[in-house]
């Protein structure tokens, strides 16, 4: 797995991926926010480009569960070991599934959080999903 670190100055306001997209010169479709949600009470990763939204239906069926709602910043802290804004898909505290939304396969490379604030790592959508144990579905809304 290829991957590149790019570092950048974070604000550090709220909008903290749109912060990241503007910091860093790119399309805010390739660079992803990794949220925290809960499918049926279950913890999992959802990662959307900041350009849009999480569809919350659309992320319980796609873990095969009715009710999907989104955690608060601390649950999401406590699960992750990461603070809001730099939270990754890899090396989280508790292992936690990951829902990737379809549309990174139009890019080549895609950028996430590479555990802190002002620090994006970039790799191919396949290596994303492969390296996160991940699945791609429509997830995201906007």
């Amino acid at each position: 797995m290829a991957y590149r670190t790019h570092p950048y100055t974070a604000p550090g306001k709220t909008a903290y991926g749109t912060e990241a997209a503007e910091a860093l010169g790119l399309d805010p479709g390739r660079v992803l926010k990794t949220l925290v949600a809960e499918v049926d009470g279950t913890p999992v990763l959802a990662m959307v480009p900041v350009a849009g939204t999480l569809d919350l239906k659309a992320l319980a069926a796609a873990r095969g569960g009715k009710r999907a709602v989104m955690a608060d910043a601390t649950a999401a802290q406590r699960l992750t070991g990461y603070v809001v804004g730099g939270i990754a898909p890899l090396g989280t505290r508790q292992p936690l599934d990951v829902v990737v939304d379809l549309s990174v396969a139009e890019h080549t490379t895609v950028y996430c959080s590479a555990g802190r604030r002002g620090l994006q790592m970039e790799l191919a959508p396949d290596d994303l999903v492969a390296a996160t144990g991940g699945q791609l579905a429509e997830i995201g809304a906007g």
